[in-house]
């Protein structure tokens, strides 16, 4: 999945909107998680896509 013609690595939720973001725009939260981890902060979800979801090779 590409987004701003960048490879997401992963979706946001922030409260009650969701994003598929790339490297370049998102949160430092995101950035932090290892490929395939997710996050919970209150009402925010921070979900790093797997190497497998980023290269198009799903399980």
């Amino acid at each position: 999945m590409f987004v701003c013609g960048k490879p997401a690595i992963g979706i946001q939720f922030l409260g009650c909107c969701a994003s598929a973001v790339c490297e370049d725009h998102a949160e430092r939260y995101i950035l932090s998680l290892a490929p395939g981890e997710r996050l919970k902060s209150g009402s925010c979800t921070f979900v790093r896509y797997s190497l497998d979801e980023i290269s198009g090779n799903e399980k």
